[in-house]
């Protein structure tokens, strides 16, 4: 019926099987709280200048604050679409919070100088002048591709091994919100794919080629990351070198597990080595038990 009536059987939830969360989703969904601070911080910080603490007093839970987080310099615009996603990040953690209970903000490195070793690491060499993300908006959008997509192919990994049918509802809200952050920012990556980064002889599109192969090298799994340009055969049905999604030959998602996420987020290749983003490494049981496991 038209006009804007409800109807109760029309409007009726999906029917429920099985349990609402079975045993051990708690720490995965923990453990992608992790992310959820580091975007989070990374984005209201840079629209804003200010994160979690003052945004969300309370949500990080006595965790300390994050180093060398700062307002950017950005557009009026970009300004705009990264606050958004930050606000966003809140409102997914006060999700998994309220299902599953929250841990303690980890020690964040949020500053200039990771960014700058991530993208030397990614060159090979040491750029001249050290990278800024908070320099410009084109800085910041290519600092904001390092982050995402790493939560989102580590969602779709965890899909496997989540049963109960709030869980699943659950991860299925946060990793469509995630890949959509992703998207946005590769999107407004793509419009200026040949455009040079000042002060650098670099295009948009290496700076992505070279972080996607990083995270690859980092992650020691295959290949599961690519830039904004790719060769044909990687294309979309092998028919295109434009790449503003990154998918494997069926256009799937690609997946990562913890351990892979880890080695990324840490800079270091190990998921028991901490540091880059996670000085003292991440919070919660998976991250924890890494710490204390030998690799």
């Amino acid at each position: 019926m038209a006009g804007g009536g409800k109807d109760p059987d029309m409007c009726a939830p999906p029917p429920t099987i099985g349990l609402p969360v079975y045993p051990g989703e708690k720490d995965l969904f923990q453990f992608a709280q992790n992310f959820e601070f580091l975007e989070g911080e990374f984005f209201m910080f840079g629209a804003l200048g200010y994160g979690y603490d003052t945004v969300a007093p309370g949500m990080s839970m006595g965790g300390p604050p994050p180093v060398g987080a700062r307002k950017a310099n950005l557009d009026n615009t970009t300004k705009d679409i990264i606050e958004e996603l930050g606000y966003q990040e809140v409102g997914n953690m006060r999700a998994v919070k309220n299902e599953f209970g929250g841990i303690p903000r980890p020690l964040l490195n949020l500053s200039d100088g990771v960014f700058a070793d991530i993208m030397n690491d990614a060159f090979g060499y040491n750029l001249n002048p050290p990278f800024d993300p908070y320099n410009d908006t084109l800085k910041y959008l290519i600092a904001a591709y390092v982050i995402p997509y790493v939560g989102v192919v580590t969602a779709v990994g965890a899909n496997p091994s989540v049963r109960g049918y709030e869980s699943k509802r659950l991860l299925a809200g946060l990793l469509a919100v995630e890949a959509g952050q992703d998207a946005i920012i590769r999107t407004l990556l793509y419009e200026r794919k040949y455009e040079l980064v000042p002060p650098y002889n670099i295009t948009v599109a290496e700076f992505t080629i070279k972080i996607s192969e990083l995270r690859n090298r980092l992650a020691m799994c295959g290949v599961k990351d690519e830039g904004l340009i790719v060769p044909m055969p990687l294309g979309a049905e092998g028919k295109l070198t434009t790449n503003i999604l990154s998918a494997d030959n069926d256009s799937l998602a690609y997946q990562r597990t913890p351990n892979e996420a880890l080695r990324v987020l840490y800079l270091t290749g190990s998921e028991c080595q901490p540091g880059g983003f996670f000085p003292q490494g991440a919070n919660g049981k998976i991250a924890k038990e890494f710490l204390i496991s030998p690799c």
